[in-house]
């Protein structure tokens, strides 16, 4: 070959090299796998994560398979997987909660899932009292759940405790075609708190206290020689059957107009002591570490 045909050669190559770049997508990090499996959102980015001031940082990843939400007389089985995730960090003034027996665990503070995730959960759909369900998103409801405010009040070692995991809350946004677009039960302002636990209950009357279950706890150092420790809980159903439900607003195609109707339907607002959540089927990736360099290197070593 030619000098002046080797050049051209080459040049073709480069040029094709360059389009290649240009119009490739880049690749995308392998997720963390083994006992970290599910923590590809953690915000391990996050300016809150990164505070040097932190004692720990960690990130969790859990999966509801079964359960139920009950609205006075109203009772929804959740019949798809309800997913929450999200980053954690132990601030230095390292408060704990400390338990009937006399010993305490870590209160951690939560930091939103990257990209909006989390909370993730398919609407569900609530027959109306008294209605035949003909027509679904007609004759009947679609509840979407959405976050109403930060995670707080995170204590995973309360498992067994009688005492919260964490505190949820939430708003129930309604979809019917005669709801409008601004129909909710619960608001930023006034939200619906799911305060669950897998110990037991001690709700208002007439509600009776109830029993969740821990499931089995794991703990798994890490295989690379980090500091990082994965902790898995399996089988874990959280109970709460304690908190109130608020009345609904902004529904109707003119906003409000419907607001009496469903009050009236679903019996709100409703009480303490007339309301529950089950999540059962729980399954729960959690990574703690004492820095966020070692917790960042042993999700990438196991991916």
């Amino acid at each position: 070959m030619t000098a002046s045909r080797l050049r051209s050669v080459l040049a073709t190559i480069a040029t094709a090299a360059t389009i290649l770049a240009l119009t490739t997508t880049p690749a995308q990090a392998a997720a963390p796998g083994g006992a970290y499996t599910g923590l590809g959102n953690c915000p391990l980015t996050s300016a809150t994560m990164k505070d040097p001031s932190n004692v720990q940082v960690g990130c969790f990843f859990s999966v509801t398979n079964g359960g139920s939400v009950t609205i006075g007389s109203t009772t929804v089985a959740f019949d798809s997987p309800i997913t929450l995730q999200f980053g954690v960090y132990w601030p230095a003034a390292a408060p704990v909660r400390e338990f009937p027996d006399g010993t305490v665990a870590n209160v951690y503070s939560t930091v939103p899932a990257a990209n909006g995730k989390t909370l993730v959960a398919k609407p569900l759909q609530v027959t109306l009292p008294g209605i035949a369900n003909i027509i679904p998103g007609v004759t009947s409801v679609f509840a979407q759940v959405e976050l109403a405010g930060p995670i707080t009040e995170f204590v995973p070692l309360a498992t067994g405790e009688n005492t919260p995991v964490f505190v949820l809350p939430v708003k129930l946004h309604l979809f019917n075609a005669l709801f409008g677009t601004r129909c909710y039960i619960g608001s930023d302002s006034t939200p619906i708190r799911f305060s669950p636990t897998t110990g037991t209950t001690s709700p208002p009357a007439p509600n009776q206290p109830v029993t969740g279950d821990a499931g089995t706890l794991t703990v798994e150092p890490d295989p690379n020689g980090f500091e990082t420790l994965g902790v898995g809980f399996t089988g874990a159903t959280l109970v709460d059957n304690a908190y109130p439900v608020p009345k609904a607003t902004g529904c109707g195609l003119i906003p409000g107009s419907l607001d009496p109707l469903i009050n009236l339907a679903f019996g709100l607002p409703s009480a303490a002591g007339k309301n529950a959540v089950v999540f059962s089927g729980n399954n729960t990736t959690f990574a703690l570490s004492p820095s966020l360099d070692d917790l960042n290197k042993a999700l990438a070593a196991s991916a």
